[in-house]
């Protein structure tokens, strides 16, 4: 994995990202326009791509509030997965959320998408609590899970 790099979101990416969303999220994919407000949220919000080849093949992204920070999406491009970009993502998150002063680190997850919960499982994540069929259409939980953030993750 060398040979992905990670850099700042920047507006250029957007179209790029709305395109990998539907490929990855259909029934929940943000638009180009959620892209936009998503940037116009920064300091708050703090996006990050993965860059393989010149091309975006991952993003990912932190809203830091108080105390606490929110994964607000991990994804990697359907040509890229299980080659480590998820994990490099998510431990670029973690890393921001501690820099920030971030006690905890929270995300929410389809209980159906078994590849994500193993990620964040075996990167010290636990459901802390569940929220019955809110993944619509489907009717599918969401699993609420926690990460306490220590001074060796900055």
């Amino acid at each position: 994995m060398s040979d992905v790099t990670l850099r700042e979101l920047e507006w250029s990416d957007l179209t790029t990202l709305a395109a990998l969303e539907q490929q990855l999220f259909a029934d929940d994919a943000w638009s180009e326009q959620t892209w936009w407000a998503e940037l116009a949220g920064r300091p708050r919000r703090d996006y990050v791509v993965a860059i393989a080849d010149g091309s975006v093949v991952g993003y990912a992204g932190l809203d830091v509030t108080g105390d606490v920070a929110d994964v607000m999406t991990v994804a990697t491009a359907p040509t890229q997965q299980r080659k480590g970009i998820g994990r490099l993502l998510l431990d670029h998150l973690v890393r921001r959320a501690a820099a920030h002063g971030c006690e905890a680190l929270l995300l929410e997850v389809r209980a159906d998408n078994d590849a994500a919960r193993n990620l964040y499982e075996r990167n010290g994540f636990e459901v802390i609590s569940v929220r019955r069929r809110y993944y619509q259409p489907g009717d599918v939980d969401a699993l609420v899970m926690r990460r306490l953030l220590t001074e060796g993750d900055r």
